[in-house]
């Protein structure tokens, strides 16, 4: 088969220059396409390597045309991009009208396009179509004759959900064809020609649009027979979009290598038809923060349809395919972009590229040795790394580590720093049954034994200190193994809740050593916040043993609360789930808080952000009467949401927070309701049960148990307004919300659930996604651990 290099006209652009002498590094390339085109994957190819400033690599193989004769390839071959189009074109349209505040992603596409509403599609976002979890259809009916772009809008107009939106990434063209008329509806300006006036005449893409002339179609690649048995050549391949008359959101892009080229050099350095802002939205994780699939805004990022990717370039990179044959991938972090053109369609649909793109990846980033920078490594980290990624395909969800707390820190470094130097430090420890070092044994034994300390007193929070009691009235005691006075910190006035200044003054320092559950309402944290401010007061020194957080530091989800809304159940400002220790709450309030107490973190040792309790081999202590398991753990910030409402959350059973119910619900019918929601990482089972403590403590209570089946998949906050919302629709009448908002803090989603607007849960979620952004952000400066 003859391979053809051809050398470009001097007038191209930087973006098409002459290849850069790493002919060596490279020539791996040419046999892996020959052996596609030997195998009859494909007729032939364009390949174009970009790396550094420079393109590497730039050649044809093979043969542009089979039949009806045969016609060798070029490297200015015009190829029908398919679905590439859905990137270069209708994305980056509806990017820069997003920029230009014309559209905004967490809108309902029913804002721009009213009919759009039909058919329960009202909850559907600009965002959800952007990343296929619309919850659409893949494509449009085909088995019937219609024809005409109208027709087609208002056939996906028209379209019912198969899935709740959000819950389930379809990579589906209605989407994109929607997009299509979006662009159109909003610019009052066809989408060929939108894209023409503002995309590719300011690149300098003049091989590229829709509907390409009848002087290009020499320099055309064909595809395959259509369903009259005529050839398609000029005309796009994409059956939906040939019936729109060849301009369409999801297909009827026509282009050539050195085109692509421009355009994906401009992605990477930023240009003022792509400023390095749009690119950051459309290149990073925006996907349901749950979600298995990583996708950008338009391109994919780790998904089934990753496979251009190759096996070497790291996750964080992002590209996109073409039912054709065509590929684009790039990864910014080392500057690189691989570009694959064929027709592999041609001439009768058989041939394939998916294995000849992974080889190809996978061949140039080792021949390149392409290894991003520290800085980059940091930013793939943020992206995608086990540290802080939710759910890729490819994250680690468990692992055997071995994790040393804070206090067993203290105990190998013989207590420095809190032991006195010239003589014995008079300690407070706030602690409970939780404080445990790894052999077993209480800190408050541990420190009551240590040379230059004196434990002169403890301070047990709500449960008191063996985490035993359920109730506001906890009084003060003595420890019975030491002898050392317990004062609580709990109980029913604000003032039962603090510690006094006064009586702080008693002491050197404080230390803390309690397991928290990672929860904005769980009180532990808003009694550390309570002593920071305290121990500032009194002059005291604090310092933290710092535990994991048992549900991982990798998951923020959840509402912030509302300014104003601080209580003993909302100390900071921070989500639901805020993915932080204990010592990292407390760098954060004495910051943020302007508290200013002397602080010092006793840290962890060999935990990791992406851990689970049970990646820590760490034996668990149920942190609370009610929290028994690490399942309940996880289910808690969701489950908890609702439990001040008038239902049980199975508290008097053995499985509290594993269940929900109500004489007044209905197992099978809410059952039903929440498993067709399609909630990622949960299922649900009906069941009646008869709690002997809290609501309904003796009752027969009808309701779900809520099975956790994928926890790296499961957004617990989320899933609590699901079941508020769920027995808002089901039981109107029954359901009281109210004290809800008591642990939610957060009255635009309160109202959004129970004042009758009726929004979707998901729409929900989304509302509060700038917020925790936001807070990810400060999170940042805070944060001790990989």
């Amino acid at each position: 088969m003859l391979t053809l290099l051809l050398l470009l006209p001097s007038a191209l652009s930087a973006a098409a220059a002459k290849p850069a002498r790493a002919p060596n590094r490279l020539a791996v390339v040419d046999s892996i396409v020959q052996e596609a085109i030997h195998a009859g994957q494909i007729p032939g190819a364009v390949v174009l390597v970009w790396h550094n400033g420079q393109v590497l690599y730039r050649k044809a193989f093979g043969y542009r045309a089979l039949e009806p004769r045969r016609e060798l390839m070029t490297v200015d071959t015009v190829f029908d991009l398919a679905s590439l189009t859905k990137v270069v074109a209708t994305t980056t349209a509806v990017m820069q009208l997003v920029e230009k505040g014309e559209v905004r992603l967490n809108d309902p596409v029913a804002k721009y396009i009213p009919e759009f509403a039909q058919n329960g599609k009202e909850d559907i976002t600009v965002r959800g179509l952007l990343t296929h979890y619309s919850g659409l259809e893949p494509d449009l009916d085909l088995t019937h004759v219609w024809q005409g772009r109208d027709t087609a809008f208002s056939m996906a107009f028209a379209e019912k959900p198969v899935n709740p939106p959000g819950s389930r990434f379809v990579y589906s063209d209605i989407n994109f064809i929607t997009l299509g008329a979006l662009v159109e509806r909003v610019s009052k300006v066809e989408l060929d020609k939108y894209c023409a006036q503002n995309i590719f005449t300011p690149l300098k893409m003049a091989r590229t649009r829709f509907l390409p002339p009848a002087t290009w179609v020499p320099k055309i690649a064909p595809t395959e027979y259509d369903e009259q048995n005529r050839m398609l050549r000029g005309v796009v391949h994409d059956p939906s979009a040939r019936r729109m008359g060849g301009v369409a959101g999801q297909a009827g892009l026509f282009s050539t290598a050195d085109d692509l080229s421009k355009f994906a050099r401009a992605l990477i350095a930023g240009s003022s038809v792509l400023p390095s802002l749009l690119v950051e939205k459309m290149s990073t994780p925006q996907q349901p923060p749950a979600a298995h699939e990583l996708r950008g805004f338009g391109w994919d990022i780790d998904s089934p349809f990753s496979t251009n990717r190759g096996e070497l370039l790291p996750v964080g990179s992002f590209g996109h395919t073409g039912f054709t044959g065509t590929s684009l991938w790039i990864d910014p972090t080392t500057r690189t972009y691989i570009i694959l053109l064929t027709n592999a369609v041609h001439p009768r649909g058989k041939g394939s590229a998916v294995a000849l793109r992974t080889k190809l990846a996978t061949a140039v980033t080792a021949a390149l040795a392409l290894t991003p920078s520290e800085k980059d490594q940091a930013r793939l980290k943020s992206i995608t790394g086990y540290n802080e990624a939710q759910t890729a395909a490819r994250r680690v969800a468990a692992r055997n580590g071995s994790v040393q707390t804070g206090i067993d820190v203290l105990e190998r470094n013989n207590f420095d720093p809190v032991r006195g130097v010239s003589g014995k430090k008079k300690i407070g420890l706030l602690t409970n049954q939780t404080g445990l070092d790894s052999q077993g044994r209480r800190t408050i034994d541990v420190l009551a034994h240590a040379d230059g300390i004196s434990l002169d007193a403890i301070f047990s929070p709500e449960h008191g200190v063996t985490g035993t009691l359920d109730t506001t009235d906890v009084g003060n005691m003595k420890d019975a193994a030491t002898g050392i006075p317990v004062y609580s910190v709990y109980g029913a006035t604000d003032a039962a809740r603090r510690p006094s200044p006064d009586v702080l003054k008693q002491f050197d320092a404080i230390v803390v050593d309690i397991q928290d559950a990672g929860v904005r309402f769980y009180t532990y944290e808003t009694t550390l916040g309570y002593f920071l401010e305290g121990a500032a007061k009194a002059g005291v020194e604090v310092f933290v043993l710092d535990r994991p957080d048992p549900v991982t530091g990798s998951f923020v989800q959840g509402p912030m609360p509302d300014p104003g809304r601080e209580s003993f159940v909302s100390y900071g400002a921070v989500p639901v789930r805020h993915g932080m220790t204990m010592g990292e709450l407390a760098k954060m309030y004495n910051s943020e808080r302007n508290i200013n107490a002397k602080l010092t973190i006793i840290p962890i040792e060999g935990w990791m952000r992406g851990d689970w309790f049970d990646s820590t081999a760490l034996g668990w202590v149920n942190p609370s009467p009610n929290l028994r398991s690490l399942t309940e753990a996880t289910l808690y910030p969701g489950v908890a949401l609702v439990e001040g409402t008038n239902v049980s959350v199975g508290r008097g059973t053995e499985t509290p927070f594993e269940l929900l119910g109500a004489p007044w619900i209905h197992g099978r019918e809410l059952a039903q309701y929440l498993n067709t929601r399609e909630i990622s990482g949960v299922r649900f089972v009906p069941v009646s049960f008869s709690p002997s403590a809290s609501n309904y403590a003796g009752q027969k209570c009808e309701g779900v148990n809520i099975v956790l089946v994928e926890r790296n998949a499961f957004d617990a906050p989320e899933l609590g307004i699901e079941l508020a919302s769920a027995l808002h629709k089901l039981y109107p009448e029954q359901f009281h919300a109210e004290k809800m908002l008591d642990i939610l803090a957060n009255q635009a989603v309160y109202n959004a659930i129970a004042k009758g607007m009726a929004e979707d849960p998901r729409r929900i979620a989304l509302d509060w996604q700038d917020d925790l952004l936001k807070f990810q952000q400060l999170r940042q400066k805070y944060l001790i651990y990989k």
